[in-house]
């Protein structure tokens, strides 16, 4: 059985294909790439076609990490794509919820620091937009993305 990820920000260049390029590498590191579709698409319209942020992929590369594909935007038909929809912050968690078409469509969005093992409290849900920020920012997303990616692997290898 195959599981469809997609993971989404708010343009799709940043924190998302992080987030993506990380489950991607894990999922390859544990020989897992023929059981999952993983995808990253943003909230809204600013940067469609574009390539992942160049200070994205530059953290992720000194990592092993590659970002690839272009930024798209996640549209209410795509929730029938996808088993889980995973929103970077709060924001964009709201705009998915308000673009589902139906409940089913709504429970399948989650936050990535949902399973973030440092967010024992539960109340940092966001994943930091680093955009306007310095290089300090690319490492932070990507190490929360990388703690939350394998925790959210461990889960759903426990599930199957």
């Amino acid at each position: 059985m195959t599981t469809r990820i997609c993971f989404v920000c708010l343009g799709n260049i940043c924190r998302s294909p992080t987030a993506e390029g990380v489950f991607r590498h894990l999922i390859r590191q544990r020989g897992r790439e023929g059981d999952f579709v993983v995808y990253s698409a943003g909230t809204d319209a600013y940067h469609v076609g574009e390539s992942p942020d160049r200070r994205s992929a530059t953290t992720a590369a000194h990592r092993g990490i590659t970002l690839s594909g272009s930024a798209a935007r996640f549209e209410a038909e795509d929730f029938d794509r996808f088993d889980w929809v995973i929103a970077m912050d709060r924001s964009n968690h709201r705009a998915l919820l308000e673009r589902a078409p139906n409940p089913e469509a709504e429970a399948k969005v989650v936050l990535l620091r949902r399973w973030d093992p440092r967010n024992d409290a539960g109340e940092d849900l966001d994943v930091p937009d680093p955009y306007y920020g310095g290089a300090s920012g690319f490492d932070e997303v990507l190490d929360i993305c990388t703690r939350s990616c394998a925790a959210l692997l461990d889960a759903l290898d426990e599930r199957s």
